[in-house]
């Protein structure tokens, strides 16, 4: 076995192990069931409703506990209570006045998949389906908890019924205001305005007209009731992240039940005093957070109710003392929407060095959240992953489509390593040459392995020649390959993103099937998921197929079987791996091995070794005769 091929075994075989074991544990995710698929099932069943959170202790006091609201009336309650319209650019929905609560939230840009008819992505659902097409319950609520001996029913909660004091819809530059009077001279007020993305300002106050000083403390949450049902991808976090003082910390859905157990209460918590950061609840491409003011110090709580399955991430703010005939209001942030770079980018507290670079001013009046962009999950080669996305960021805001941004971000990744890909193809143009020294060395070796080794060395010593180096082409775009993978699987810009003809979905599987002749025949192909889906071969993947074979025969068929067996396998086990992958990452492998192939066939024609294609074709289709003893 010549020490080309075995460097090309080996790069082959380490390439096809490692890809295997990122399949095996990094599944490509499925397309997820639309949420309005189970808005039937839980408007049939009871649903619990979570109020307030337990007592946030403070450095300037401990606020009591409230208790949950009881269940049995809370789905009714929402259903009767007035609601106030939101109607953004990019968001429709309404706000509850029972607790004010923001519960109804569906995202104009984004559909559920691709079907014409289909409905808008929801975000946020009330208890009990209260509105139509209503999911999982999912929603925010804000409130007070009481201080310094001040009764619980003074101060407002989940089942306060508000009063709308001002605007009718809210909207861009139009707040809407809600006031609520306890009747014993606290009078409350909560004005929500909206930016033209997915940010929410919440500004709540408390006048205080009792005559006597009264301690209290704002809260707000995110209430999550089950977890949406879909196939999640380990390649991507989806559950609880939180910024805590410059650390980013997340929890699966799976792992908040197992956090610290509150005896007797059947529920479970953790917390962490912060003096500045975010938290909230993400899924594959959205996300609802909640954002204190920057740099104000509060509790960041994790929370999990056993009794409905009911995950909760709040932020407890410091107790606030209120002086007679005095005012007190706390401005707080949410962000409900989908996970795109721009939007999440444009609230971060500072510009990167690239837009440092390029001079790129920041809007002064901006919210300046720490350390959003984050919230991505950019995963553990994010010295790769964020670099190539803003440049593939870049290429689709100036061509306009992500496929062919997707081909230009491979062209601009093989320039940068052709220079080791050229050392590469050069020697293995010279290891051609040393092939009739070889032999010589391996008749007068014989059975000698030490002396053939020993000879091999000098050789390649003698006419500078490296025999690893034909492996590094392949292990250098492995974690590249990897990068790509979770850029293609984390970034919402891929989401539903068109390139050519059928392919309207990079993100997901090529839709179409060998199995019924990509279309012509009239039956369906198996569903992703389906043991038989991996035998549904679209056309990326079978081009993909045919660029691995057409790059394998540019190097001739190798004189041992076994190994002729292994290199006539391989393109084919690629293609049925790889086919169930997204589109956007079948694509820039098809790009990489039709480059690869042009730069290899190039540069060894440079140096008077053009590879025989056709003859190695037609060699491949010829059995080997036994050899004769």
């Amino acid at each position: 076995m010549d020490d080309q091929n075995k460097n090309l075994i080996l790069a082959t075989v380490l390439s096809f192990l490692v890809i295997l074991g990122w399949v095996t544990l990094f599944p490509p995710q499925q397309p997820e069931t639309p949420q309005d698929q189970t808005a039937t099932e839980q408007a049939a069943s009871p649903a619990t409703d979570a109020t307030a959170p337990p007592a946030a202790a403070t450095a300037s006091g401990t606020a009591t506990a409230p208790e949950l609201a009881a269940a049995d009336s809370v789905t009714a309650e929402i259903a009767a209570a007035p609601r106030v319209q939101i109607d953004t650019p990019r968001l429709t929905g309404s706000i509850s006045l029972l607790g004010g609560r923001l519960d109804d939230l569906s995202l104009k840009d984004y559909k559920v998949s691709l079907d014409a008819n289909s409905p808008d992505v929801r975000l946020l659902s009330p208890v009990g389906g209260a509105v139509e097409n209503a999911a999982l319950p999912y929603y925010t609520v804000y409130g007070w908890q009481p201080a310094g001996g001040l009764p619980s029913d003074a101060v407002p909660g989940a089942r306060t019924l508000w009063t709308l004091e001002e605007g009718a819809t809210l909207s861009p530059g139009k707040p809407v205001k809600l006031r609520w009077d306890n009747g014993n001279g606290l009078i409350f007020h909560r004005t929500i305005s909206v930016d033209e993305n997915y940010m929410f300002t919440l500004l709540q106050s408390v006048e205080n007209q009792t005559g006597a000083a009264v301690r209290l403390a704002p809260y707000g949450m995110v209430v999550r009731h089950g977890i949406p049902e879909a196939t999640r991808a380990y390649v991507r976090h989806e559950g609880l992240i939180r910024e805590t003082d410059g650390e980013l910390g997340d929890l699966k859905y799976s792992a908040i039940p197992k956090i610290d157990t509150l005896p007797g209460e059947g529920q479970a918590e953790t917390k962490s005093i912060a003096h500045d950061g975010w938290i909230g609840f993400t899924d594959a491409y959205w996300m609802t957070t909640l954002v204190p003011q920057p740099g104000a110090p509060f509790t960041s709580v994790v929370k999990y109710v056993e009794s409905g399955d009911i995950y909760q991430a709040e932020t407890r703010l410091p107790v606030q003392d209120v002086a007679p005939g005095a005012r007190v209001d706390v401005p707080t942030m949410l962000f409900a929407g989908a996970k795109e770079w721009d939007a999440i980018k444009y609230y971060q507290n500072d510009p990167d060095w690239i837009d440092s670079l390029f001079g790129k001013k920041v809007d002064p009046n901006r919210p300046q959240v720490k350390n959003f962009i984050e919230s991505i999950d950019w995963g553990w080669f994010f010295i790769l992953t964020k670099p190539m996305f803003r440049v593939l960021h870049w290429l689709h805001g100036a061509i306009g489509n992500m496929g062919f941004a997707i081909i230009a971000l491979t062209f601009l990744i093989k320039l940068l390593v052709f220079p080791l890909a050229r050392k590469s193809y050069v020697s293995m143009a010279k290891m051609k040459e040393l092939q009739p020294e070889m032999e010589k060395l391996k008749e007068s070796a014989g059975e000698d392995r030490q002396k053939l080794q020993q000879g091999m060395m000098e050789l390649y010593k003698k006419n500078k020649v490296n025999p690893a180096s034909g492996c590094l082409p392949i292990l250098i775009q492995i974690p590249i390959f990897f990068s790509l993978y979770k850029v293609i699987y984390v970034t919402i810009e891929l989401y539903h993103a068109e390139w050519i003809g059928w392919i309207r979905d990079l993100s997901a599987p090529d839709p179409s099937s060998i199995l019924n002749l990509f279309g012509l025949l009239p039956w369906a192909t198996p569903e992703p998921g389906s043991i038989f889906f991996i035998f549904s071969l679209g056309i990326l993947p079978i081009l993909l197929g045919i660029s691995m074979w057409f790059q394998q025969k540019l190097n001739p068929a190798p004189t041992d079987p076994t190994q002729q067996m292994i290199f006539a396998w391989m393109p084919w086990i690629f293609m049925f791996m790889l086919g169930s992958f997204a589109s956007g990452l079948v694509l820039y492998w098809i790009t990489n091995n039709t480059i690869t192939f042009i730069q290899q066939y190039t540069i060894m024609s440079m140096h008077g070794k053009r590879p025989d294609l056709f003859g190695n074709i037609k060699s491949g289709f010829k059995r080997n005769k036994p050899a004769e003893k």
